[in-house]
């Protein structure tokens, strides 16, 4: 659950990245590689996401329309692994990826008897 939650944290801190650099590499050849969030208490991952997404919003202020349509890369080691428009990755590694991952979360919720908040609505698990 603490992965889910992490991950969940960090993927809003994909807009800023992908609309300020036009190549990701998850391995470069200089410098670390990346990493994944490996935080442990709730008040540290609200804060992670909070900070990624108050700066995904001003990337997405300062973004002009053309910046969405430029290819974007994620590359491993110099290699590329896949491209597409940026406005794809908002789309599929940003926003699906978000909402796959938010079932994800609410799966194990569930499954250890802590009530799932309201997402589009109240939940079943909601009170009134």
């Amino acid at each position: 659950m603490g992965w889910v939650a992490n991950h969940l944290a960090e993927i809003s801190g994909w807009v800023a990245g992908t609309l300020t650099a036009d190549v990701w590499d998850l391995n470069p050849a200089v410098g670390e590689p990346y990493e994944s969030p490996k935080l442990t208490s709730t008040s540290e991952i609200v804060e992670l996401f909070d900070a990624n997404v108050a700066e995904a919003k001003a990337a997405l202020v300062a973004a002009d329309d053309a910046e969405f349509l430029k290819m974007w890369s994620l590359a491993s080691g110099g290699e590329t692994m896949f491209e597409m428009p940026k406005l794809g990755v908002m789309r599929m590694w940003v926003i699906n990826h978000t909402i796959h991952h938010r079932g994800h979360l609410c799966v194990y919720l569930r499954l250890n008897d802590i009530a799932v908040p309201a997402l589009y609505g109240p939940s079943g698990d909601e009170e009134g």
